[in-house]
């Protein structure tokens, strides 16, 4: 019997700070962190990602992708390429970070976390804000190749760990934890067809408010 895939979250940020993050976030929901693959560029290529994530013990494992503002496609988009191709892995959702490249096609989004905590019908900015003129775009340096596969569950969000101060690791980063509880709450209630809506999670209004 063929064993399951691996359930993987995409993270469009992988510097020192949005490392320190997302392996509190992966440990706090019960997760895993491939810490190797953060980096500014990517270290990692595909093919080692995929190695360490079938190491792991259990998932979700949380993946770290950044292409340090670098143009064209580079190594971390090419990585996120190999990953959502590959037939053990299975992207069950994805995290798309603003920064400041705007040079960048952007990543279309339905729905971002703001920098108050809150799932928004818009795209955010680097700092969080929720912003119509960005129409429902993510600009960053690894987003790009989102857009390319069906990629479900796809959320936008500011600086990880930064965003003012509201994401901080000293605050438990609850922007980014939300983030990847939102993807984790879509692909449970949708079990193979993680992709579609589900409406119990926000999805009907323009904004909601998702603290505990």
């Amino acid at each position: 019997m063929a064993e399951p895939r691996r359930r993987v979250i995409l993270v469009t940020d992988g510097d020192h700070i949005a490392q320190k993050v997302i392996e509190a976030v992966a440990k706090d929901l019960g997760g895993r962190c491939i810490s190797l693959s953060a980096g500014n560029p990517t270290p990692l290529d595909g093919s080692q990602m995929v190695e360490l994530i079938k190491m792991t013990p259990h998932d979700p494992v949380l993946v770290m992708f950044d292409d340090n503002g670098n143009y064209g496609r580079g190594k971390g988009e090419q990585a996120i390429e190999y990953l959502v191709k590959h037939p053990e892995i299975e992207v069950i959702g994805a995290i798309a970070v603003a920064s400041n490249t705007r040079w960048v096609r952007g990543a279309t989004v339905k729905y971002s976390i703001d920098n108050h905590g809150r799932l928004v019908e818009e795209a955010v900015d680097k700092d969080g804000y929720a912003d119509v003129d960005l129409e429902n775009r993510i600009y960053g340096d690894t987003v790009d190749v989102l857009n390319s596969f069906h990629i479900p569950n796809l959320i936008g969000i500011g600086d990880i760990g930064k965003m003012e101060g509201r994401d901080s690791l000293r605050k438990g980063s609850p922007i980014t934890k939300k983030a990847v509880q939102w993807i984790l709450e879509r692909s449970k209630a949708n079990g193979r067809d993680h992709g579609e809506a589900a409406s119990h999670l926000g999805e009907s209004g323009g904004k909601q408010n998702l603290s505990q």
